[in-house]
């Protein structure tokens, strides 16, 4: 049963943190003699937008998932705010919040329950406080409309933006996308984009994003990774990829259609 408005014992409403900062030094992370992440290091700025980009198969959703600390290294750390990423106290003490690929939203719940079951389930306020946040969130995202709806009743894009203001309620030092221009068109893409930006201005977020987006990266990014085969390829700042030197790079971001020579005909061989 949910708090009611009159329960002194919870909060009106939670309070805000300030965004963290992620280390990331000499990951490895080996699955049987497969290693998939071979020696990885990097530092994220609190209240930055990192993207990581690469291939297919590699290692982008592993790294993700040693962030969130679902995953333990087989060599190396990851630190959140000087903080073991996998212990649980960490996720006591950092607010992250993960915006997965598909939503992961529930379909028996409507909307508005959607975003407030978070807040009841760890009692962070009270009704009227809940109600505040989420009609909140569900503003700043134009979803007001939508909050009595079921995510069935949605189109994609929306279903999307849903996750996104669901994140939102927790009031995150650290969010994380996982492709979330993904299944959507060139300009529902773009909002989403436009969205992550200004999230991160508005609420002072570090924002870690998984995308295969080139304009999302050129768009919105401080600074990109790009992973290919297991090693970090590339880092720095998005303007390094313009013209960017390494010729693998070049074609991941911008590949061309040889029709003489096509790549599925190397793949076989």
């Amino acid at each position: 049963m949910p708090p009611t408005d009159n329960d002194d014992s919870i909060p009106a409403v939670a309070p805000a943190a300030s965004a963290v900062g992620v280390k990331v030094e000499n990951l490895s992370k080996s699955f049987g003699k497969f290693e998939v992440l071979k020696g990885i290091s990097l530092d994220i700025a609190p209240g930055e937008i990192f993207v990581l980009m690469g291939p297919s198969g590699s290692g982008k959703s592993v790294l993700l998932k040693h962030i969130v600390g679902l995953e333990l290294p087989t060599a190396g750390t990851v630190t959140i705010d000087g903080l073991d990423a996998a212990a649980p106290e960490t996720r006591e003490k950092v607010r992250m919040a993960l915006v997965f690929q598909a939503g992961a939203l529930f379909n028996s719940l409507t909307v508005y329950d959607n975003l407030a079951l978070y807040l009841r389930e760890h009692r962070l306020a009270n009704e009227a406080g809940i109600r505040d946040k989420v009609m909140r969130a569900l503003q700043i995202l134009s979803l007001e409309q939508a909050a009595q709806k079921f995510p069935s009743d949605l189109s994609g894009g929306m279903r999307k933006r849903v996750a996104i203001a669901r994140s939102l309620v927790m009031e995150p030092q650290l969010m994380l996308y996982d492709e979330p221009t993904s299944e959507l068109d060139p300009v529902m893409g773009a909002t989403i984009s436009e969205i992550i930006a200004t999230l991160r201005d508005q609420y002072h977020v570090t924002s870690i994003v998984v995308s295969h987006d080139r304009d999302l990266a050129l768009g919105i990014a401080d600074r990109v990774g790009i992973l290919m085969g297991g090693k970090l390829a590339h880092l720095g700042p998005v303007a390094e990829l313009q013209k960017p030197k390494d010729p693998a790079i070049a074609d991941f971001l911008s590949p061309r259609i040889d029709l003489k020579n096509p790549r599925f005909k190397k793949l076989e061989t």
